[in-house]
């Protein structure tokens, strides 16, 4: 009696198990299970408005574009956080067109081999100079921007009114930024402070260059960004801003009427105050 008890729930699972595969045979997977399991599509990076040859990418140059897998050629770059943020300072070697794709292989980054001989222009020099997180504008200049470098310094002269003690200038005007190396930055240990030294790479010419290694002994260096629409190569009124043209505290010390004493020593009666 058992054994037929037996006998007969085999042959129960057998034909289950032989129903539920006659059923997925005629019940195909949904197209959507299909399509999640296997993508058919892929993003990859292309330019977001026309860039010629010799540009460095900024990241508002990059975009993204969907296309199906097939139709992805060899060398373009697929659209990832690593991949721009390794693409943003990258010279372009050949112009793009608004929404062509972005090349792995027609860059050059920074730090390879004739990166910075490529990006300057003939006759100009490449300076780097030391700034802060507060100094180099908080992390918002990208290579490519152009920027004024600013000095500001303290005076220790004998004899010098307060309000002439410190005084900023501009040193060079209208230079572009060829290099960033933010890679100090991003390294930097979670707690550490906010002032992380990093340094900005200008493209000057020699004799600006000579400037900057001066500035970089007198005071402390600071960059200004250019509007993208102020006129290339337009002369700039230098001048210098003193602390009495800051502080109008100051400035009332500098104008207020001076005042003085006088000390008669007459022998031991000892000395009398005369103010004036």
């Amino acid at each position: 009696m058992v054994l037929r008890i037996t006998f007969f729930a085999l042959m129960a699972l057998g034909l289950l198990g032989l129903g539920v595969i006659a059923f997925s045979a005629t019940h195909p997977a949904h197209p959507a299970q299909v399509a999640a399991a296997k993508p058919v599509t892929v993003r990859i990076l292309v330019a977001t408005r026309p860039v010629r040859a010799g540009a460095l990418l900024k990241p508002e140059d990059l975009g993204e574009k969907i296309i199906p897998i097939p139709a992805r050629r060899p060398g373009e770059s697929l659209d990832t956080d690593a991949v721009r943020r390794s693409l943003v300072g990258a010279m372009v070697r050949q112009s793009l067109a608004k929404g062509e794709p972005v090349r792995a292989d027609e860059l050059l980054r920074p730090g390879d081999h004739g990166f910075l001989a490529a990006v300057l222009k003939p006759g100009m020099r490449a300076v780097t100079v030391g700034v802060d997180d507060v100094t180099g504008t908080a992390g918002l200049i990208w290579p490519g921007d152009k920027v004024d470098l600013i000095l500001t310094e303290t005076l220790t002269a004998p004899g010098l009114a307060p309000g002439r003690r410190i005084a900023a200038e501009t040193v060079l005007s209208d230079v572009r930024v060829i290099a960033i190396d933010q890679r100090i930055v991003e390294g930097a240990a979670a707690g550490q402070g906010a002032r992380t030294a990093h340094t900005v790479t200008l493209e000057v010419t020699e004799a600006e260059a000579q400037k900057v290694q001066v500035a970089t002994r007198l005071g402390r260096l600071s960059l200004t960004v250019r509007s993208a629409a102020a006129p290339t190569g337009a002369p700039v009124a230098r001048a210098t801003t003193w602390a009495t043209d800051v502080s109008p505290a100051l400035a009332a010390v500098a104008r207020a009427p001076s005042s003085g004493a006088m000390s008669i020593w007459q022998g031991a009666a000892g000395a009398q105050e005369f103010k004036f």
